[in-house]
């Protein structure tokens, strides 16, 4: 059971964030004001173990940071994603884009995100178009389905097909189901 004030905030939580050395709330606050999520659970989780802050609890304490800065966090811009700006930015890379593919990726920061990439010949290469994390997805949807698929991977689909389609390419996700940052790569 909680132990919530009248205000609805959790009083066990408010008490742990409280009872944090100085130093650490200032560093925890420095990185969610720089929108770094992970970093400042981490910094929660592993400074207050010794008070019996697990993993959840941190999280929560770090949510409640988020909601006390509330607009004045700096939010790692989102990548376009609508046909206009995307085919603007497939138009200027070198090289004739040859297919649109969707990849997989995860870092410490954002947890698993999907890269939405032109892929080149002459010369062959390829250029990342968007990194589409999880809120930046959610935001693109706009509340629309899905259809079951994470939320990065249901943006990047949408995008990716219409961009495709738009520059008459194909266009590839190997693994929309689920995060694999393995998953065989687009071949001619």
């Amino acid at each position: 059971m909680t132990n919530r004030g009248a205000d609805g905030v959790d009083r066990d939580i408010e008490n742990h964030w409280m009872a944090l050395p100085a130093g650490i709330r200032t560093q925890v606050d420095g990185y969610v004001l720089q929108d770094g999520l992970m970093r400042a659970i981490k910094l929660v989780w592993e400074a207050g173990r010794v008070q019996g802050i697990g993993l959840r609890e941190a999280q929560e304490i770090v949510h409640l940071r988020y909601v006390h800065f509330g607009d004045r966090v700096a939010r790692t811009p989102d990548s376009p994603l609508d046909l206009d700006s995307l085919a603007a930015l497939a138009h200027g890379i070198r090289g004739r884009v040859v297919a649109i593919e969707a990849i997989w990726d995860g870092d410490t920061v954002h947890d698993w995100f999907v890269n939405l990439l032109a892929i080149t010949d002459e010369p062959a290469g390829q250029k990342c178009l968007a990194a589409i994390y999880w809120g930046a997805a959610e935001r693109a949807l706009d509340g629309a389905d899905t259809g079951g698929l994470h939320p990065s991977a249901a943006a990047a689909t949408l995008a990716g097909t219409a961009l495709a389609g738009h520059l008459g390419v194909p266009f590839y996700f190997a693994s929309p189901d689920s995060p694999d940052d393995e998953a065989p790569r687009w071949r001619p």
